[in-house]
């Protein structure tokens, strides 16, 4: 419905097929990637623990990498194939769509006899819902951007610029969490938890575990993002002539994007964990939906401005 609605509002029309299209791959989608990403994470995580490495270091970045690729592998390639069937068989998104809302009692049966789903089964859906809402006002902003031919090369960034900054923070906002958790159950009175917003200080430059963490993932910025630039420039995609002046403000966008999101994460972990909220469940959704728009919207700014100052090269749109 979400995407539905944000594709509905710069174009001005709607077509019921192509709507239920959509409702299809994408249920499916989040069907067969959920499986998978679930049997995934698991293996990860118990390998993670019988080799003694932190999973907070490996399975949240895994996730949020596999989840992209998986995930637009798997839209790709099942919407292609509903819209060929769409034109031979005119029901079959309706007869999807229709079999996988036959089966939610069934899930939601299972799901609420196991304990542990119980609880992201009653209060998930908030984190999702708004995150979702959050990142396609990004989706937005980046379809009307692309949209002009001088900023074309930009959509090559986009999942750059993203990509990181969401992995970069939620690394933090679970490190912050499990720290959290060590000390006992999320709204527990014996545990001391800063309401007020921290200062930029206590989050970036305290002797604090999280603290020398928020730093040691500040500093994988600059290098992270070279390392993908180059490999954008060597395969001949997007901004191929990487001029001093667009690294400068990449950089500066992709800084100030993690920088942000650092800063919202050691505030956000720590009041939903006094509110009594587990944080692993609502502050990464709204993390990552928060980076994508951070990112969009500052890469979008960067182009403007490279092409305001003359930074215009001709294979800016390729």
């Amino acid at each position: 419905m979400a995407a539905v609605i944000f594709g509905w509002i710069p174009d001005g029309h709607f077509l019921l097929d192509h709507a239920v299209l959509l409702c299809a791959s994408s249920v499916s989608t989040a069907f067969i990637a959920s499986l998978v990403l679930g049997l995934i994470m698991i293996g990860v995580i118990i390998g993670s623990k019988k080799i003694h490495v932190n999973p907070d270091n490996v399975a949240t970045p895994i996730a949020a990498s596999l989840g992209d690729l998986v995930t637009l592998a798997l839209l790709s390639g099942i919407s292609c194939g509903l819209y060929r069937e769409m034109k031979n068989h005119v029901y079959i998104n309706t007869i999807v769509c229709v079999l996988f809302l036959a089966l939610l009692p069934i899930w939601f049966v299972i799901a609420r006899r196991n304990p542990s789903t119980r609880e992201v089964l009653a209060s998930g859906w908030e984190p999702v819902i708004i995150a979702m809402a959050i990142s396609s006002v990004g989706g937005l902003i980046l379809g009307k951007t692309v949209s002009d031919p001088n900023f074309a090369g930009m959509a090559v960034f986009t999942p750059v610029i993203n990509g990181v900054g969401g992995n970069l923070v939620a690394v933090q906002a679970s490190r912050i969490s499990t720290y959290l958790h060590m000390m006992g159950p999320p709204g527990e009175d014996g545990v001391v938890i800063p309401r007020r917003c921290p200062s930029p200080c206590r989050t970036f430059f305290s002797s604090e575990m999280n603290s020398r963490s928020a730093r040691v993932l500040f500093l994988f910025v600059v290098p992270g993002h070279l390392v993908f630039l180059y490999t954008i420039s060597a395969m001949q995609g997007g901004h191929t002539t990487l001029t001093l002046i667009f690294i400068v403000f990449y950089m500066m966008a992709a800084l100030l994007q993690v920088l942000v999101l650092l800063y919202i994460a050691d505030w956000m972990v720590h009041w939903m964990w006094g509110r009594g909220m587990d944080p692993d469940n609502f502050s990464i959704p709204y993390l990552t939906a928060l980076g994508d728009l951070l990112g969009t919207g500052l890469l979008a700014l960067s182009f403007h401005v490279l092409w305001l100052i003359g930074d215009r090269d001709t294979d800016v749109g390729d």
